[in-house]
């Protein structure tokens, strides 16, 4: 009797092991998609914060697209930045969504907001 119980063997089944890979290989894809639409949402931030000293909002909007040129961002315009004035420093505002398709109807949205300091 305490043979029988020694002798049986744990672990994962062929079939629980590929329905693991599986979902883990679903997984990566929707990774792998969303990785380069935060590494622009990086880029975003960064050309904000270096044209955000100009003197007035075209100056910002100018600065944007050129830093937008260089870093290759596609997702967000000069025309979508939402500039104010506090005091005596600008305050520029952007947001935008990303839809990443999975599979058939359904798709993953990623909201992306940002506000300078």
């Amino acid at each position: 009797m305490e043979r029988n119980l020694r002798s049986r063997q744990g672990g994962i089944s062929f079939i629980g092991l590929i329905f693991v890979i599986a979902v883990l290989a679903c997984v990566g894809v929707l990774v792998a998609q969303a990785i380069p639409t935060m590494l622009e949402y990086q880029a975003v931030v960064k050309a904000i914060e270096r044209s955000k000293d100009g003197a007035n909002p075209q100056e910002v909007r100018v600065a944007f697209e050129k830093a937008s040129a260089v870093d290759d961002i596609k997702s967000v315009t000069p025309k979508d930045l939402e500039i104010t004035k506090q005091g005596d420093r600008n305050v520029v505002k952007v947001a935008w969504n990303k839809e990443i398709h999975m599979f058939g109807p359904a798709f993953l949205l990623l909201k992306y907001a940002y506000q300078s300091k």
